[in-house]
């Protein structure tokens, strides 16, 4: 690394250029030592390319969000022995890692021998602890732990920077493990100025990156582990802009990628220049390595326009570290090597559209979740409708059509083009194809509790015990062959509870369980044409849906069309109208609404037992949607 010193000889030379390196990479929750081999491996590469520093996602040591792996001592005690290992391996180049950090711990373990810098801030705009923030039952492990920011420099750990916002609200709970930070330093790298903060850091208009550009930076490194949601790159990138902007700064944002558990992450890492232009954007839900040189003297020439406020007690207040890192001089003399055409290419990739984004994520989330499970195969209730040919057709872009298999089970409610449409669709993927029938097994089950349903009218438990016969029967190919069931329900499905518990809504992960059942029309309708044919075939895209469990079956039987039935449960699910707003402010149907309403609010124990899909709304059934079971509330 070089620190440029003089005037420059010409205009190609104008120093100070910084090289930035950010890399967007897929770490595992658990998998310590793996995170930190893909940690090591990025950091020789970003040293290869000359990078002055690099620059990796939020708690990537641990994989992110770790949850309550944040009690156990063991966890944390791993995570700091793998932050010396990174220390070793950064010589000749300045790294920023997210990990989780209780001060003091392990220190004695730093093999430089050195320990990280006390930053504080002046003692007069030192902030009180804010009022209202306490921590929910069970307490922050002791002593205090913190979501940080450690920066490394040429084989030296220099110092924690803390998260000072926390967010507490959706998927996150980082009240419940974190310490909130106090302090905003600025470091000195080489010839740059440089402010560090945390994802949701960089979402306050008033935060860490003001103070931080009053203290002199010139860069902002934001990390983080910020999941996906349909609309959210925009929403994202639109308040990256006005923070660059705002604060005249180039604005590093690097974000990890990947699925975990529920959530995916997209990537999309972004660099901006001091007036808010976007100059490098990393790949969507793939891993990337991005590089930017910038010209820091043209930070200096965009004043700031943010706000900086020192006596709000909300704001970070920074503190100027005393360590002025000089680097070290390149083989190649004072000026660097340029970058490689590899490096400069595909910077500013096209913005995925927001039906394939979504597709994408249900790849990348399907992807991780089966494979980081430690399964390699899935097997799949094939029907012959729309719902499990979308989650086939997913599965084999995630996995390869070889480790999928289909099964079709029909019984005497079966049409025979369910079958024949669900093994064109089968041919067509290259994914291997299974039939069997169902009928005699579910005749054995009316037959065992024919006494017992003696003198009542047939109705839906009679119908549910072929959905359950299937449900044991792919459990059952699960048991034998190691392959995990993927559930086949859409959003719409379990939002209304039109699904049938141990039967098709069992699986290990419910690929579309957040997707509404209009965008699984238009997620088959874009697949087709991305293979330029119907790969998906037609017949299936056409036919009206039906669950087939009883005669000529149809969904609208007993729902409304899914065109009038999925704004109402946006509005309701994820929106949180109330039924009176929608009837009188949105214009919906008050039947309509009454009848959806009613069923969202009685099918919340079906969700509770269901398998985690991916999420892609902004509010998901799940952890991100938290109400209680036994719940009498009816709202208006």
């Amino acid at each position: 690394m070089t620190t440029q010193t003089g005037e420059p000889k010409n205009s190609r030379e104008e120093a100070p250029l910084f090289r930035v390196a950010l890399a967007q990479v897929n770490p595992t929750v658990g998998d310590i030592k793996g995170n930190t081999r893909l940690i090591t491996d990025h950091i020789l590469r970003a040293r290869e390319a000359q990078a002055d520093l690099v620059a990796f996602p939020e708690l990537c040591v641990t994989g992110y969000p770790p949850e309550d792996l944040l009690y156990k001592d063991s966890f944390l005690e791993a995570a700091q022995q793998a932050l010396w290992e990174i220390v070793e391996a950064s010589a000749g180049i300045t790294v920023v890692v997210g990990i989780p950090h209780s001060p003091h711990s392990g220190e004695s373990r730093n093999p430089s021998g050195s320990s990280p810098l006390t930053l504080s801030a002046p003692p007069s705009v030192r902030p009180e602890p804010v009022e209202g923030r306490t921590f929910p039952n069970p307490s922050p492990p002791s002593p205090a732990l913190y979501n940080a920011a450690a920066v490394i420099h040429d084989g030296k750990l220099v110092d924690i920077y803390r998260k000072i916002f926390l967010p507490n609200y959706s998927v996150f709970d980082e009240e419940r493990y974190f310490a909130s930070g106090d302090v905003s330093p600025v470091y000195d790298i080489g010839n740059a100025r440089i402010g560090i903060n945390v994802c949701e850091d960089i979402w306050f208009e008033h935060g860490p990156t003001n103070v931080q550009k009053a203290a002199g930076a010139q860069v902002i490194i934001n990390i983080n582990g910020s999941p996906y949601y349909r609309g959210k790159r925009a929403v994202r990138e639109a308040m990256l802009s006005d923070r660059a902007a705002a604060n005249g700064v180039f604005l590093c944002y690097v974000n990890m990628v990947g699925g975990q558990d529920e959530l995916v992450f997209d990537g999309a890492s972004m660099i901006f220049d001091p007036h808010g232009k976007t100059i490098a954007v990393g790949r969507q839900f793939e891993d990337d390595l991005i590089f930017a040189d910038l010209p820091l003297q043209k930070a200096a020439t965009v004043p700031q326009t943010a706000v900086v406020d020192p006596e709000d007690p909300l704001n970070a207040v920074f503190a100027r570290s005393s360590v002025n890192f000089v680097t070290k001089q390149r083989r190649r003399g004072s000026i660097r090597t340029s970058l490689s055409e590899t490096q400069q290419s595909n910077r500013m990739p096209t913005p995925m559209g927001p039906v394939e984004e979504v597709y994408n994520a249900l790849v990348k989330g399907t992807q991780d979740y089966v494979r980081k499970s430690g399964f390699s195969q899935v097997v799949i209730g094939l029907s012959g409708g729309i719902d499990s040919a979308l989650t086939a057709a997913v599965a084999a872009d995630a996995l390869g059509p070889e480790s999928v298999l289909c099964v079709s089970m029909p019984s005497r409610y079966t049409a025979d083009r369910s079958v024949t449409d669900a093994q064109a669709l089968c041919e067509n993927f290259g994914i291997g194809f299974e039939i069997i029938q169902i009928e005699d097994m579910a005749m054995a089950y009316r037959d065992g509790l024919s006494g017992l349903f003696a003198g009542t009218k047939e109705g839906v438990a009679e119908e549910n015990l072929q959905a359950r016969a299937r449900g044991n029967i792919l459990m059952a190919i699960s048991n034998k062959f190691g392959r995990i069931v993927l559930a086949t329900g859409n959003k719409s499905e379990y939002a209304t509870g039109y699904a049938t518990l141990y039967g098709d809504m069992a699986g290990g992960f419910a690929v579309i369980k957040d997707v509404p059942k209009t965008l699984v029309y238009e997620l088959a309708n874009w697949r087709n044409e991305q293979a330029g044919r119907d790969i998906i075939p037609q017949e299936i895209i056409d036919r009206p849906p039906t669950a087939e469990l009883r005669e000529n079956q149809l969904d609208e039987d007993s729902l409304p069309p899914y065109d009038v039935l999925d704004p109402v449960l946006e509005a309701y699910v994820e929106r949180d109208v109330s039924p009176k707003d929608m009837i009188e402010r949105l214009g919906f149907d008050k039947n309509v609404v009454d009848r959806v309403t009613t069923l969202v609010d009685i099918s919340e124990y079906k969700r509770r037992q269901a398998a985690p899909g991916v999420k892609i709304t902004e509010r998901a059934f799940g952890k991100d949607r938290r109400l209680p079971i036994v719940n009498r509330f009816k709202p208006q």
